[in-house]
């Protein structure tokens, strides 16, 4: 192949590639899948919460598993 194919076979593969990544939205139709029970991290609350215990002792730090937010609000 001569470098002018080469260099549009690369493009043709990069576009191809990239074009797969501009998808933003999840249809309603697909969010029953995001639902579903197997898609939950911690299934069982004890193992949680152990969890949890464990990583405050480990990291030093508790919290930040809830909801976003806080701080002063001095901006």
């Amino acid at each position: 192949m001569t470098k002018h194919t080469t260099v549009v076979a690369f493009m043709l593969a990069a576009a191809l590639a990239l074009g797969g990544c501009g998808r933003q939205a999840v249809r309603a139709a697909e969010k029953e899948f995001l639902a579903d029970q197997v898609m939950v991290f911690d299934d069982d609350r004890h193992e949680a919460s152990s969890d949890d215990h464990i990583r405050s002792n480990r990291e030093g730090a508790a919290g930040g598993q809830g909801a976003g937010g806080g701080g002063c609000g001095c901006n």
